[in-house]
């Protein structure tokens, strides 16, 4: 391999990995919904797969069954926090895109 060809992939290699760094702070900053129970239940997750916030509408809180509660948000916070990890890995895919072997970067070894 060339040195200019080595060098060539350090660049790029490079400014991968200050792109990733980049993607990783703007997903902080977007966010996914979901909700269960009907909507009676929302919980908003960044791309960070943190739980920004939690909705709970009154008619569901009922004393006698806290379970179905309970249920509910497990329900609502395992699908926004899923819908956040696509989030994320769409964006990361649009990254390796440029990468050898995934799908880009093969002009480097033309």
């Amino acid at each position: 391999m060339s040195k200019k060809m080595l060098g060539d992939i350090m660049r790029e290699a490079q400014k991968l990995q200050t792109e990733m760094q980049k993607m990783q702070d703007e997903a902080k900053t977007k966010t996914v919904e979901a909700s269960s129970g009907g909507g009676m239940v929302t919980v908003v997750a960044n791309g960070a797969n943190e739980l920004v916030s939690i909705k709970i509408e009154k008619d569901v809180v009922n004393p006698d069954d806290v379970e179905m509660l309970q249920d509910l948000i497990i329900a609502a916070a395992n699908e926004a926090l899923r819908r956040a990890q696509q989030m994320v890995n769409e964006e990361m895919s649009k990254l390796t895109m440029g990468l050898p072997g995934m799908g880009g970067l093969g002009n480097l070894f033309k």
